[in-house]
């Protein structure tokens, strides 16, 4: 009764997981993930913010116009004030618009340096944007290829089970009519349990696998999952990787050595920017600021005047420090030593992902040796399991020997899956070292 149960079990998870596939190959998984991605959005925003930025206007390099509107009431007592022509307690009132113009001339360069800055920022800002890409893509595509694995698995475990199954039922019908011994029969009973056991829990890391990859692209139904149909293979061809290619790649292409270069480049303008602080500046400001005024006693209705006048200006400004206890000198000094703690970032940050990128290219050289040597291990395995199974179904070999190559035949199989994915998984991390993994997508 309890193997039925197992039976109907196995059979209702077989089918609920064929119901609304959909087939989902790993380069839609990645443009998902990009669409969906709320880092990938964040860092598009931020872009999209240095592109508005970067203007000359918000360097400083176009005059400013103001519109300021006064309006002032004042009280003035005069009845103890001798030397005055308005006696009295007297209201002034008036209101003066003015329009100001500031223009400036020449800040030491300034302006120049400030729009250097805010191009150089824009151009940290998209590379940043890269590099939350490029993670984004590894990540996807190692949960694509770790889902496809544990289906492989599961496929495995499947047919496993099938077969035990098979075998199970062939021997109950055979002890049925007392053809066999109680002993078989309960062995592979024992055998199909296990094979079950390990049927379900594997069927648990696959919907593991499937949850973690729709999690990173950001996709979730109403269920909360969602089936698909896995089309790309652990199996496709990978093309040989030379160090001396890869390396070339990576100083050209490499999103984090890219950031190290973009910030020396914003600390030599840092430094010059510094520098214009060390000469003089020159600023003009133009205005017309109109004025009406009314003065009344407020205890002499006689008294009740109205003014009006507008006045125009033109002024220049030249403005230089003489002496700021070497401020600005310092700051030159300062700035030029943190260029070179950048230089020497760059040159440490190249060491270490060239030690890197050697390390990866004979770590995948090995596994794609592992990989062709799993292969043929695959093969023999294979072969020898199909020989014992039709050796033990002419008698000529006992179940626990069968037992012995079904479990080799497990084992090399699942062996043969990590070598895949492992091969699979140096391959993109040296894509993502090179730069190419970002660059093939944003194509």
């Amino acid at each position: 009764m309890k193997l039925k149960q197992v039976t109907s079990l196995l059979l209702f998870l077989v089918c609920f997981a064929s119901l609304g596939q959909t087939e989902l190959s790993a380069t839609d998984a990645v443009v998902i993930a990009l669409e969906n991605n709320y880092q990938i959005l964040i860092a598009e925003k931020q872009q999209e913010i240095s592109v508005l930025n970067n203007k000359w206007s918000e360097a400083g390099a176009f005059p400013t116009v103001d519109l300021v509107i006064a309006q002032n009431n004042t009280i003035q007592d005069n009845t103890n004030n001798p030397f005055t022509f308005t006696p009295g307690i007297i209201l002034n009132q008036g209101i003066s618009p003015s329009v100001n113009v500031n223009y400036n001339i020449f800040t030491g360069f300034a302006v120049k340096m400030s729009k250097q800055r805010l191009e150089q920022l824009e151009e940290q800002s998209a590379n940043n944007a890269m590099t939350v890409i490029e993670s984004t893509i590894q990540d996807v595509l190692k949960a694509y290829f770790t889902a496809q694995v544990q289906k492989e698995r599961l496929e495995l475990f499947q047919t496993i089970l099938n077969q035990s199954r098979k075998r199970k039922e062939y021997y109950a019908l055979k002890d049925k009519y007392s053809a066999t011994n109680s002993l078989e029969l309960l062995q592979f009973e024992n055998q199909y349990l296990t094979d079950s056991t390990n049927f379900m829990i594997q069927k648990i890391s696959v919907d593991n696998a499937y949850r973690n990859l729709q999690l990173l692209m950001n996709e979730n139904d109403s269920t909360g999952t969602k089936n698909y149909i896995l089309t790309d293979e652990l199996v496709a061809d990978i093309p040989s990787i030379s160090f001396d290619e890869a390396y070339a790649e990576m100083i050209s292409n490499n999103s984090n050595l890219k950031g190290q270069y973009i910030g020396l480049e914003l600390q030599k303008t840092a430094t010059e920017l510094q520098k214009s602080f060390l000469y003089p500046t020159l600023s003009f400001q133009l205005g017309a600021q109109p004025s009406w005024s009314r003065l009344r006693d407020l205890k002499d209705a006689n008294l009740n005047i109205a003014t009006q006048n507008i006045t125009y200006y033109g002024n220049f400004n030249l403005r230089y420090s003489l002496f700021n206890n070497f401020k600005n000198k310092r700051a030159v000094e300062v700035s030029r030593i943190q260029e070179e703690i950048a230089e020497l970032n760059i040159e440490s940050m190249t060491e270490t992902l060239e030690n890197t990128l050697r390390n990866l290219v004979e770590l995948y050289q090995s596994r794609d040796q592992l990989v062709s040597i799993s292969k043929k291990n695959l093969d023999y395995a294979t072969r020898a399991y199909e020989l014992a199974e039709k050796r033990f179904n002419t008698g000529a070999l006992n179940s626990v020997d069968l037992m012995t190559f079904q479990s080799n035949y497990e084992s090399t199989m699942i062996q043969h899956y990590e070598n895949l994915f492992n091969r699979l998984d140096t391959y993109l991390e040296i894509h993502r070292l090179t730069g190419k993994l970002g660059l093939t997508y944003a194509k």
